[in-house]
């Protein structure tokens, strides 16, 4: 199969033919068939680093911050641009934004009409915290450990609302010791817990379906911020059991900057109030008579004038997530990481932050050394050409690793030499 094969297997189905002409036109990037599409198949995954356009010359290393986007996705958008620009149309097709979430939706387990489309993780967030009908008094749990985007929402609601925020360390030591916290902390008056998917910082996987379930049997309810696991790992958020699940685009699921999604489980659609309103918010608005009923599905969060384009490429991205296979993906990532971790921890100056249990490792691994600062390391690397991510946040200085479908062995072996050499 040929790029141009692929890449048009990727869009296929997307609503709007005029993005196949110009996917095709990828074939020119001189890419050279691939022999099989078996993702244990190390030829594969040597392929599939050539849909991106990313440097070969860098090991990018720094997907929890920022993903790389494929031809797929980068051509949808121009595409889709080239093709309104000509008429100076938004673009704006109920139909086409419908199948846009109808993929998410599969690959997230849920419905359809439980998705919104947002900017980022952090909209989606400012959208649940705002939304809630939180009194004065009532308490969210946290980690400490999160990124400004959570972090920085509840404490200016914090300011605003009254509301008592409540912080537990999250252990890499073992589940039960995380819902052993939550569980200390939880009170009459605790409204929301409110924790990452995956801590930003360590990579640790919470055991987001047993808090979920404790939150439920607590009359209470639960929110995650998922930013560093949709497009990394498999899930199924009805099975998870929360209350409401925010993400970007633009991190593990490769798409546009600027693109996000919000799930609001069905039943909690009229207790997450929308507050910022406007053209599509509405299922049914009469100016004249006063009369606003929002939207029957979560589309009540969206409002304006926006990209289509930028949702076309995010439409593109999951399509992408999909055609490799998120099972495969996560084979793949936390091989990678595995690596890392095994080759790290030979090494007598590493600390490493991430759990020694696999089962709550990510794709995500994050360490210290003790004789050499974490920027100071971190130049270090710059020298072998390994762009790695600082970790401040929960008072850390570390660094981190992100290993993903862009990443190969050689990279990571790169990665401990570099160490290694400190």
């Amino acid at each position: 199969m040929r790029r141009s094969e692929f890449l048009a297997s990727v869009v296929a189905g997307l609503t709007g033919g005029a993005l196949l002409p110009h996917v095709l036109h990828a074939e020119t990037r001189g890419v050279p068939a691939w022999p099989t599409e078996n993702p244990g198949d190390d030829q594969f995954w040597t392929f599939l680093r050539d849909q991106f356009p990313l440097s070969h010359e860098r090991a990018y290393l720094n997907t929890g911050g920022l993903g790389a986007s494929p031809y797929a996705v980068i051509d949808a958008v121009k595409a889709k641009m080239d093709e309104l620009e000509q008429v100076s149309e938004t673009g704006h097709a109920d139909e086409l934004l419908l199948e846009l979430k109808t993929g998410a939706a599969a690959l997230f387990g849920c419905r359809t009409e439980e998705l919104a489309f947002t900017r980022n993780t952090t909209e989606g967030i400012n959208i649940v915290a705002n939304g809630l009908p939180f009194a004065p008094g009532d308490e969210v749990i946290l980690t400490t450990h999160e990124h400004i985007g959570n972090a920085a929402t509840w404490v200016a609601l914090e300011k605003v609302k009254g509301i008592v925020l409540k912080r537990f360390e999250p252990s890499t030591a073992s589940s039960e010791e995380n819902l052993a916290r939550i569980t200390g902390l939880l009170s009459p008056r605790t409204r929301l817990i409110a924790i990452p998917h995956v801590v930003t910082t360590t990579g640790l996987v919470m055991p987001v379906r047993e808090i979920c379930t404790l939150a439920r049997s607590r009359n209470v309810w639960s929110f995650l911020d998922g930013a560093q696991s949709a497009g990394m790992m498999p899930f199924n958020l009805h099975d998870i059991g929360c209350d409401a699940y925010a993400t970007s685009g633009h991190k593990w699921l490769l798409g546009p900057k600027e693109t996000g999604f919000l799930y609001v489980r069905k039943e909690m659609l009229d207790t997450v109030t929308a507050h910022h309103v406007g053209a599509y918010s509405a299922g049914e608005f009469d100016f004249l008579t006063d009369k606003y009923l929002p939207h029957p599905t979560a589309q009540r969060y969206e409002y304006g004038t926006v990209s289509i384009p930028l949702r076309v490429g995010l439409g593109a991205a999951v399509a992408f997530i999909r055609r490799i296979g998120i099972e495969e993906i996560w084979k793949r990532d936390r091989a990678l990481a595995d690596r890392l971790y095994e080759g790290l921890k030979e090494i007598p100056d590493v600390v490493l932050l991430s759990s020694p249990d696999a089962r709550l490792r990510s794709a995500m691994t994050t360490f210290m050394h003790k004789r050499r600062p974490h920027l100071e390391l971190q130049k270090h690397l710059d020298t072998f050409n390994l762009r790695t991510r600082s970790v401040t946040e929960g008072g850390l200085e570390a660094l981190r690793i992100s290993t993903h479908v862009y990443t190969s062995f050689d990279e990571v072996d790169r990665v401990i030499a570099g160490v290694r050499t400190a």
